[in-house]
């Protein structure tokens, strides 16, 4: 078995978007036709594009990575693997409330066709929701979760939680998602990622929805490498929030060992390309504003990571060691 966990610092451009690109963008249902498959990998190129400005205008390159699908952006996977970036393969079917995987049980093989750092997969998972779907997902993820910790298999293993209110939940607060989120989000997330742990689930790194208090962001942390998992990593997803909601989020992780680093897409290339679907940007505007938005959150998250390194240690922190 590989040793598991990940704990470089990593700042991703995730653009695996398939269904929301499709519907909320381009407007167009499924089946595609080849040029309209076609136009959404122009799109995609575009947001490469951005991420390959980002790093020539100083993101560190060992640090930063994509997030792509092999639909859209097969093209891309290889040419980000040739010129030494770090990849993310994403493997569920996208727009499914249910984990599936999109290619059955030949993922193995198609990793070994595009060589990606990290095989990902999205999970909605609350511990309060359905047993039997619980159940269901994560023995599909047990499985890849074996696959990918086999010495014979290169792709880390990156798993993104989200942990979506149940109905009953949200009545309890009122229907307000914002309290949802401060209060009761942060703890079930930490009882998702032991529960699957325990179903034998393990990433080696959790891509988790942003936290407004340093103490939520310690109690993930803690979750994710208790046990032997002490070389886990945490990285920051953003939701497609606003800029100054991820700003805050990035923020707050960056100061706590363990969070690594985020992956923030929409909010760093959607009103780009929309705005130059519209032909209100050129292209080069759209790239040029994609790179400075990337740019921004890794100062952003650098910025913190730095002040709570030179911050002074609390007496009550000195006493304790």
């Amino acid at each position: 078995m590989k040793t598991l966990g990940y704990d470089r610092p990593l700042y991703i451009l995730p653009f695996d978007h398939r269904s929301s690109l499709e519907l909320e963008m381009f407007g167009w249902g499924v089946p595609l036709s080849a040029a309209q498959a076609a136009e959404i990998s122009a799109a995609k190129e575009i947001i490469y594009d951005g991420f390959k400005a980002a790093v020539e205008g100083g993101v560190p390159k060992e640090r930063a990575g994509i997030l792509v699908d092999e639909q859209f952006g097969a093209r891309i996977l290889r040419d980000a693997t040739a010129r030494g970036f770090t990849t993310a393969y994403p493997v569920e079917k996208s727009g499914q409330s249910e984990l599936d995987f999109e290619y059955g049980e030949h993922v193995a093989e198609h990793l070994t066709s595009f060589h990606p750092t990290f095989c990902k997969v999205l999970l909605r998972y609350n511990p309060e929701g359905d047993p039997a779907l619980n159940a269901r997902q994560a023995a599909r993820l047990k499985w890849l979760s074996d696959l990918l910790h086999d010495e014979t298999q290169s792709a880390g293993f990156m798993l993104e939680l989200l942990v979506p209110p149940e109905n009953p939940q949200l009545e309890r607060l009122g229907g307000d998602r914002g309290a949802y989120d401060a209060t009761l989000r942060p703890r079930l997330m930490v009882r998702a990622i032991e529960e699957l742990q325990a179903r034998g689930v393990e990433p080696d790194v959790w891509k988790v929805e942003g936290l407004d208090r340093r103490e939520d962001c310690e109690r993930v942390v803690a979750a994710a490498r208790r046990g032997s998992r002490e070389h886990v990593g945490c990285i920051v997803l953003g939701r497609g929030e606003s800029d100054e909601k991820v700003q805050q989020w990035l923020t707050t992780a960056a100061g706590v060992p363990g969070f690594i680093g985020f992956a923030v897409g929409r909010t760093s290339f959607w009103d780009p390309l929309v705005e130059y679907r519209a032909k209100k940007k050129t292209r080069d505007a759209a790239v040029a504003e994609i790179a400075s938005r990337f740019r921004a959150f890794v100062d952003v998250f650098e910025r913190a990571c730095a002040r709570w390194a030179a911050a002074p240690v609390p007496r009550h922190a000195e006493s304790s060691t």
